[in-house]
């Protein structure tokens, strides 16, 4: 048990805190609108997908270091997602059927695919190399999105404007995905710094903009 150990015990619960928290923002707010019972089926399948995407991902994580602009597509999709999940809000067709939560289920495991990318990375690299540190990483992750995504949902439902702060915060992180890949961060990013936290930004707007003109389209008669 040497100092990098601890440093790197103390790092990856710190990380997991940040970067799960995204991903249980996710799968509280696709599992919102379910009912309650749902709900819960939607956050365990949701939670469950996103333990074992981020065990396959650790195990091939030094590839994916060298798939070109994987950051740029992943924080594209997400971008997508975030939309989707603002102009869904309206939505209460079929929520009450089994294709609410199968819905529901595919939304978080796409998301989960991109934003599981961030953590593995970051997890294996806080681990420097060590086995047991990135398997406490994995085993930590699950009762934040349990719990966590349990509490965005309930959050939500009581406070529905609240919907746009996690879009923001999936809109923020599909920023944060984009500009820090290294192919776009050498070629454009480099060059202009200020686009470190710009583009991020600009990303918000764009989603609040376009999530609001679609919500008001689809609820107009």
């Amino acid at each position: 048990m040497d100092a990098q150990f601890w440093i790197g015990f103390f790092n990856i619960i710190i990380l997991d805190l940040v970067l799960s928290g995204d991903n249980a923002v996710v799968i509280g707010m696709a599992a919102r609108k379910l009912p309650q019972n749902q709900r819960k089926k939607a956050i365990v399948w949701g939670t469950a997908a996103a333990v074992f995407l981020r065990v396959s991902l650790t195990l091939i994580a030094v590839w994916l270091l060298e798939v070109p602009l994987l950051k740029g597509i992943g924080g594209i999709l997400l971008l997508w997602i975030a939309i989707q999940l603002l102009t869904d809000d309206d939505g209460e067709a079929d929520i009450h059927t089994g294709e609410g939560l199968r819905s529901a289920i595919k939304t978080i495991i796409v998301a989960d695919v991109v934003m599981s990318l961030d953590n593995v990375l970051a997890v294996a690299g806080a681990a420097h190399g060590n086995f047991w540190l990135v398997l406490f990483g994995l085993a930590l992750s699950i009762p934040i999105l349990m719990w966590g995504s349990k509490l965005v949902a309930s959050i939500m439902n009581r406070f529905p404007w609240l919907v746009y702060v996690g879009a923001g915060i999936l809109a923020y992180t599909a920023g944060q995905l984009i500009v820090e890949d290294p192919i776009i961060h050498a070629r454009i990013i480099r060059q202009m710094e200020i686009l470190t936290w710009l583009i991020p930004v600009v990303l918000i707007v764009f989603v609040m903009i376009i999530g609001r003109s679609r919500r008001s389209k689809t609820s107009s008669p």
